[in-house]
C-alpha cells in the first residue's frame, strides 16, 4: 500500500460535508427575534436525505419539559435538530416512561438510523421530551 493512500483517504473524509439533507444546521436554530431555540422536531423523514426535516415542525425552547407531548406530536417525530450546547432527552412512552435516549447537539435527519432496543428505532416513537441548554 502506498504511503499516499492514507493521506488521500484523510483528505477525502475532510472534504465530504456531513449529511443533513434539508435540515437546518444546528447553529441556525434561533427565533427571528434572536432568542435561542433548544431543538426543532419534524414529522417527516424520507429515505432521501434531501427530503428530510419536512412537514410540520415544532420549535422547543431551552428547559422545556414535556412529559406529555400534544396528541398531534405523540409518536410522529421522525427528524430533529439540536442546537449547540444543548441536549434533547426523549422517551418512548408518555410520562417519561419506557426507553430513553439523549441526542446531543447536531442534525438527525432520519431517526430510523438510531436504535431503540433490539428491534426498534426512534422514528415515530417519541412520546416525551426534555430539552436543556448549558
Amino acid at each position: 500500500m502506498s504511503p499516499l493512500c492514507p493521506l488521500l483517504l484523510a483528505l477525502a473524509l475532510v472534504a465530504v460535508p456531513p449529511v443533513r439533507g434539508a435540515c437546518p444546521a444546528a447553529s441556525e436554530l434561533k427565533h427571528p427575534d434572536g432568542t435561542r431555540t433548544c431543538a426543532k422536531v419534524y414529522d417527516k423523514s424520507d429515505p432521501y436525505y434531501e427530503n428530510c426535516c419536512g412537514g410540520a415542525e415544532l420549535a422547543i425552547k431551552p428547559d422545556t419539559d414535556l412529559p406529555y407531548l400534544p396528541s398531534s406530536w405523540t409518536n410522529v417525530i421522525s427528524s430533529l435538530v439540536v442546537a449547540p450546547r444543548c441536549e434533547l432527552t426523549v422517551w418512548s412512552r408518555r410520562g417519561k416512561a419506557g426507553k430513553t435516549h439523549k441526542f446531543s447537539a447536531g442534525v438527525y435527519p432520519r431517526l430510523e438510523e438510531y436504535r431503540r432496543g433490539v428491534l426498534g428505532h426512534w422514528s415515530n416513537a417519541i412520546s416525551s421530551i426534555y430539552c436543556r441548554c448549558y
